[in-house]
């Protein structure tokens, strides 16, 4: 990554260390519609040419998770001229519940905002400043309203029993990991719904979670030292839930995706 946004387009995707890849066809579609929205194409046989890739990938280390997350992650970058590029990584285990701190939101003009771009870095600082305070994730907010988290998209389970995730509209990503368990989630009773996430509503929420694809799905339960409802409540279990199904069935190769 350069600084330059549009001089790339990139997902981080879940990797069993093998051929086979979490999700792959919704990261791929994303892939795409965040590239459009960057102002280049991407080539047609993009997922032959990421799998080509993924055979000459190599395992980092050893994988240090429990069964709930996947043990290995990749980045996988694409640059306009369709070049792709696969940065594997060992998945990191987290605490339950998990700590926040609160940081103002990078900005990016509109059609850069809410797309995984190459000018990351500013997220890659928040991860470190998380570990400077003793937290373990940054969640990033534009004046009181909550946008994004740095690795992560976090859910709050309001008062009313709905759960509320940050507009894409207003700079939040589209995450996959929502779209592979919203389905589960609403099937255990909990609707699921996008919002303006405003601090009071930080305040009264019964409890929060955070989703990604190396997180999993993890219990949020303070930001910047105030506790947020209380943790691993019906939200979490629902979305757990949902989670566990897919890290069991959501494997893809390559001939999974081919017409």
């Amino acid at each position: 990554m350069d600084g330059d946004p549009r001089s790339e387009v990139f997902t981080t995707i879940a990797w069993d260390g093998d051929s086979q890849l979490l999700a792959a066809d919704l990261h791929i579609a994303r892939l795409f519609r965040h590239a459009e929205r960057l102002g280049f194409n991407l080539p047609s046989n993009l997922t032959e040419l990421i799998f080509e890739a993924l055979s000459n990938a190599e395992i980092p280390g050893e994988s240090v998770v429990g069964e709930n997350q996947a043990p290995f992650l990749i980045k996988l970058g694409v640059n306009p001229n369709g070049e792709v590029n696969l940065i594997p990584r060992v998945n990191g285990k987290w605490p339950n519940p998990m700590r926040a701190i609160s940081l103002s939101a990078p900005r990016w003009d509109g059609s850069v905002r809410g797309t995984k771009h190459g000018d990351w870095q500013p997220y890659f600082d928040a991860r470190e400043v998380a570990k400077e305070h003793g937290a373990d994730i940054s969640l990033l907010f534009d004046g009181e309203i909550l946008i994004d988290g740095d690795r992560c998209m976090p859910i709050l389970l309001d008062n009313d029993g709905v759960a509320y995730y940050p507009k894409p509209s207003e700079g939040a990503l589209d995450s996959v990991t929502l779209e592979q368990i919203r389905e589960g989630i609403e099937s255990d009773g909990v609707p699921i719904r996008e919002a303006r996430l405003t601090l009071p509503m930080l305040l009264r929420a019964s409890e929060m979670i955070v989703l990604g694809s190396g997180l999993g799905v993890q219990a949020l339960g303070e930001i910047d030292g105030r506790q947020i409802g209380q943790p691993n409540g019906r939200l979490y279990q629902a979305a757990y839930n949902a989670w566990m199904i897919r890290l069991q069935t959501a494997w893809m190769r390559l001939e999974d995706l081919e017409d």
